[in-house]
């Protein structure tokens, strides 16, 4: 058995391969109680990794400044954050860092965000591909993806789902130095539009 292990700041990464359905409960069983880990799992492939203060802060910016955005253009939303999605039909399983649906609460995201401090190397599009989450985001060293699903998913210049935001806008204020100052400069910038 090969096992790979990465660092970038905070965050550590360990893939195991080889690992079947059952040994992944067991696993995910053993780490219950254990915080800050997170699972993800994808054709017999475990990639278990430990989650670090600067990915929480810039989930939670990216999230506090998308729901500012939603609240301000009167978009209808419901924050589903974390949910263990997929499972053993898919062959997969993950929870994204954080989900909304738009409209209405549907049993799959709408745009699932993923922030990416360490790569694993398992394959988040494959996944969300799998589910039909019909938009994935990744921010990673300070640069927003946005990935549309159209049969297999394609980088876009600018969300499908909410075509109206600013993406530079956006990121300005997710690499803001002060995460409550972000969101109040952040809406009155929305107000001025």
């Amino acid at each position: 058995m090969t096992i790979t292990l990465e660092t970038k700041t905070q965050d550590r990464c360990l893939i195991l391969p080889g690992i079947s359905w059952s040994q992944l409960e067991a696993i995910d069983a053993a780490l219950a109680d254990v915080g800050g880990i997170r699972l993800f799992y994808l054709d017999g492939m475990l990639e278990i990794m430990t989650i670090g203060e600067g990915h929480e802060e810039a989930k939670s910016t990216i999230g506090l400044l998308l729901e500012a955005y939603m609240r301000q253009k009167d978009i209808r939303f419901y924050v589903k954050g974390r949910p263990t999605l997929g499972g053993r039909e898919q062959n997969a399983r993950k929870e994204p860092d954080e989900s909304y649906n738009l409209q209405t609460k549907k049993s799959i995201p709408d745009l699932a965000i993923e922030v990416i401090f360490t790569s694993g190397g398992l394959d988040k599009l494959e996944f969300y591909k799998r589910l039909g989450v019909p938009e994935v985001w990744f921010w990673e060293d300070g640069v927003l993806a946005i990935y549309h699903l159209s049969g297999d998913y394609r980088r876009v210049d600018r969300s499908v789902l909410l075509p109206e935001l600013d993406l530079a806008l956006l990121v300005r204020y997710i690499t803001y130095h002060d995460q409550y100052d972000a969101i109040t400069e952040f809406i009155k910038a929305l107000r001025e539009e």
